[in-house]
């Protein structure tokens, strides 16, 4: 689900597509990376439990989950920090926790923030806020940080997901009832009062995903349901803002009907321009959970990536998507193969829908075994939230960001190449191809001795790291000892690896 931003897109951000595995990234010749963002993490505070939402409003970060402290970066669970009961800021530009600290006594599922910056709702389990009642919704001011007195509706049970768009509040979740009136699992509010809106889409099972178009003109909604309105729609409808009736969507026909054996549920929706992107989670092996694109207005498919492992966070920024996953086949769409190791950070192109270079990865934590499951976006970064307890192989809780800093990730130092001398005069020299976490065209240069021998442009992959080269040196002296050395760059990263020498025949 989207949460409302301040969207400022950079130049890096709409650069075009790198695709896999034939195709070859646009790199930024300052920043040293592929797609939109590098792959090093930033410095952040961790939570001691997952965070299942997040939200953007200016340089606020809003984190909402089932965490109770949070704690610095680098420190394991229970050293330092300080009390967060569900509900926790931090400065976007830092990492670092702000003062707000409110006491709910449940958790939060959702989290928005109007467009204007002034409001955040947040959504979950909770029934009190600061000790007043606050049934499941509540909402506070950015500015000031108090929970908004007289905003109050009472939703019967756990709200899961929130859109802002104007003055309406869209949620859905697990409810039948909002101001003990008849609402199943979808409702609005408005952002000024709270006061109940007649739209009732009226869904037959739970509601985990809500966007709003960006012209406001079409509601997108994402779930477990296979009716609104008792009509046939299978985990994802686009409804009208103001009536909740549905209109034809062509591409939720991309997703499997329920079987005993597949039930395929929307766990994300992100709306960018004239696009929505939709994430899903099946039940059971070989059961969908891909990624699919639909046309905004018309609903009609644009592309669907059919990687499997279930997918439950999603965030458009400039010409990329961001996916949050436990992906381990993508050979559907030319990627990784089983058996190649777990992709929970991926990046596609969100105009054909393939992989592109952007390889940072989290461990799968708790019980989903997902790891990431909130995204969020000033526009030139992406704030992370999940179960996960590391982060690019080192320690780091609940909570983690990417940005578009200079430099990016360096590729892997590449290994001392392979030699040998068995023709008079001849040496032949191997390599393979190293990785790079946010780069999948990298620059291999050969050198004899510091004599630069032949240069390599080549694609490489975490999961695929074939040989870059074969060079046959000639013209050598006989009886001589030489020594190959192997440097390879993104663009900005140069590494070096170690010799090997060899005496020529």
């Amino acid at each position: 689900m989207k949460k409302a931003v301040l969207v400022v897109v950079t130049a890096l951000a709409v650069i075009g597509a790198a695709l896999i595995p034939s195709g070859r990234p646009v790199e930024a010749a300052t920043q040293g990376f592929g797609s939109a963002l590098s792959a090093l993490r930033q410095a952040t505070w961790q939570t001691n439990a997952s965070v299942n939402a997040l939200a953007v409003a200016g340089n606020t970060v809003y984190a909402g989950g089932l965490f109770t402290r949070i704690r610095q970066p680098g420190q394991p669970v229970g050293r330092g920090g300080a009390v967060r009961s569900y509900l926790a800021a931090f400065n976007r530009s830092t990492g670092a926790p702000t003062g707000f600290a409110p006491k709910l006594d449940g958790a939060v599922w959702a989290i928005a923030t109007s467009s204007d910056g002034k409001w955040v709702v947040i959504g979950g389990d909770f029934t009190t806020v600061n000790g007043l009642p606050r049934k499941h919704l509540a909402m506070f001011s950015v500015a000031t940080g108090k929970l908004v007195a007289g905003w109050d509706p009472a939703v019967a049970y756990r709200v899961s997901a929130l859109a802002i768009y104007g003055n309406s509040v869209y949620l859905g979740g697990s409810f039948g009832r909002v101001d003990n009136q008849e609402r199943n699992y979808l409702a609005a509010v408005t952002l000024k009062t709270g006061a109940l809106l007649p739209w009732d889409p009226d869904a037959d099972d739970e509601v985990f995903a809500i966007d709003v178009a960006d012209n406001g003109s079409r509601v997108f909604v994402g779930g477990g349901f296979t009716s609104l309105k008792d009509e046939d729609h299978n985990a994802l409808a686009m409804v009208h803002p103001t009536t909740g009736v549905p209109f034809a969507m062509p591409a939720a026909a991309a997703i499997p009907e329920p079987s005993p054996d597949c039930v395929s549920r929307v766990k994300d929706i992100d709306t960018l321009g004239n696009k929505v992107f939709v994430a899903n989670a099946g039940s059971g092996s070989g059961c969908y959970d891909g990624v699919l694109a639909a046309d905004a207005r018309t609903g009609k498919l644009l592309w669907q990536n059919l990687c499997l492992g279930a997918t439950e966070a999603i965030k458009a920024i400039g010409n990329w998507l961001y996916k949050g996953s436990h992906a381990h086949d993508c050979s559907k769409n030319g990627g990784f193969k089983d058996g190649n190791g777990t992709r929970h950070l991926l990046v596609e192109s969100a105009t054909t829908g393939k992989l592109g270079p952007w390889f940072p990865n989290t461990n799968g934590g708790g019980t989903t075994e997902v790891g990431p499951l909130a995204f969020a976006s000033g526009g030139s970064d992406l704030w992370v939230g999940g179960d996960f307890t590391l982060v690019n192989g080192r320690r780091q809780q609940g909570l983690t960001r990417f940005s578009n800093a200079v430099g990016g990730a360096q590729p892997a130092t590449p290994g001392a190449p392979k030699v040998s001398s068995t023709r008079a005069g001849r040496a032949v020299v191997s390599f393979p191809r190293v990785a790079d976490a946010d780069n999948i065209t990298l620059t291999y240069t050969l050198f004899r001795g510091n004599t630069k021998v032949g240069s390599w442009r080549r694609d490489s992959y975490p999961w695929l790291k074939p040989t870059a080269a074969t060079f046959n040196d000639s013209g050598l002296k006989r009886g001589q000892t030489v020594s190959y050395r192997v440097q390879v760059t993104d663009g900005r990263n140069v590494r070096t690896g170690p010799a090997t020498a060899v005496k020529v025949r």
